[in-house]
């Protein structure tokens, strides 16, 4: 890769992370249900520059996030960091169309809260700031033991937000001209 394909890569990753930062925070803010839309810029890199460029996004994220907002995002900068890596991984094998979003959020689905999920609990008590919380204090409340009442609802939500975020990235894909990535994977 030439210093111009690299200097394009980290620009749209630097975009990305942005991405990731204001809608999350938007999201965050406007307490949406269901959604966090804070690994849209990093299914994006994955999905146009390859698994690394999108664990990079993904990776620096949390800890920009971390260090503008709460270091509370840092540690979860790995299940941001396996997004980047899943995503790359299955848009090198498949096209990112409709059908191959459906199926990557569906494995996201469950792999961030497979990684979140321990986190959450071991590092956090199982509270982390979110709506999931309201969950995850009645599930404990009801009996369950705190990792079952931590990755319930985090898989839930997660179902909703991968799959609408890596559709959210096929329309992106398919209206930003071609020009844009050629080469560069």
């Amino acid at each position: 890769m030439n210093n111009r394909n690299n200097t394009h890569v980290l620009i749209f990753s630097a975009l990305g992370i942005a991405v990731n930062i204001v809608l999350g925070s938007v999201s965050s803010m406007l307490n949406i249900p269901l959604l966090f839309l804070d690994t849209i810029g990093t299914i994006f890199t994955a999905v146009v520059f390859g698994p690394f460029y999108g664990a990079l996004t993904g990776g620096l994220t949390n800890v920009v996030q971390g260090i503008i907002t709460s270091p509370k995002s840092i540690p979860f900068a790995l299940v941001n960091i396996a997004v980047g890596i899943v995503v790359g991984l299955i848009a090198r094998r498949k096209e990112f169309d409709f059908k191959t979003a459906i199926f990557t959020g569906a494995i996201l689905s469950v792999i961030a809260p497979l990684i979140g999920t321990p986190i959450s609990v071991y590092v956090y008590g199982g509270i982390t700031g979110d709506f999931n919380d309201v969950f995850f204090t009645w599930l404990v409340q009801s009996g369950q033991k705190v990792f079952a009442a931590a990755f319930i609802p985090r898989i839930t939500s997660n179902i909703v937000d991968k799959i609408a975020s890596c559709i959210i990235v096929v329309f992106l894909i398919k209206r930003i001209p071609k020009r844009y990535f050629q080469g560069v994977k």
